[in-house]
């Protein structure tokens, strides 16, 4: 059976992250335990920058600093299939990288364990939309309609008055 998602692959670390960290790297070890992995470069951990470009003169200053995990990795499989994968994370724990960089190239190139990423993506965008429905309902109950609130009358066309009070 092949792994069927129908989330596009940019947002699978998005998915993967609205789950806990455990449950992730546990089912990317047991999927890689019989592939080779190799790093494409060391996994990295630092921080990124949050730049912001002002509105009126357009230029750029630094909002604030967030912590980076990035890890890129090569996978081969018993049978010699090679594939590659990547991920970014906003986290200081390069291992985490490594297990969603894992699952990314399991699933892109639908290695052995891909369907049971494939689930784990679909579980994490299923907390995503219930995360957005609740964040949805909360800035509902925010709304305010400020018509309501105004008493000044508006100027009478009919009589050429456009003196408002």
């Amino acid at each position: 059976m092949a792994a069927e998602v129908t989330v596009a692959r940019g947002d699978w670390v998005r998915a993967l992250t609205a789950l806990p960290a455990e449950q992730v790297t546990a089912v990317a070890g047991e999927v890689a335990k019989d592939m080779r992995i190799q790093h494409r470069q060391i996994p990295r951990t630092g921080l990124g920058l949050l730049t912001l470009e002002e509105s009126t003169k357009g230029e750029r200053f630094f909002l604030g600093e967030f912590p980076l995990a990035i890890a890129e990795v090569e996978i081969e499989t018993s049978d010699g299939r090679r594939a590659s994968g990547g991920a970014q994370v906003m986290a200081d724990w390069a291992e985490w990288a490594t297990a969603l960089a894992v699952c990314d190239a399991v699933l892109a190139n639908t290695l052995p364990g891909a369907e049971r990423v494939a689930e784990l993506v679909k579980e994490g965008m299923a907390v995503r939309e219930r995360e957005k429905r609740v964040r949805k309902s909360i800035l509902a109950r925010t709304h305010v309609d400020f018509s309501l609130l105004s008493t000044v009358e508006q100027p009478n066309e009919e009589s050429g008055d456009d003196r408002i009070g």
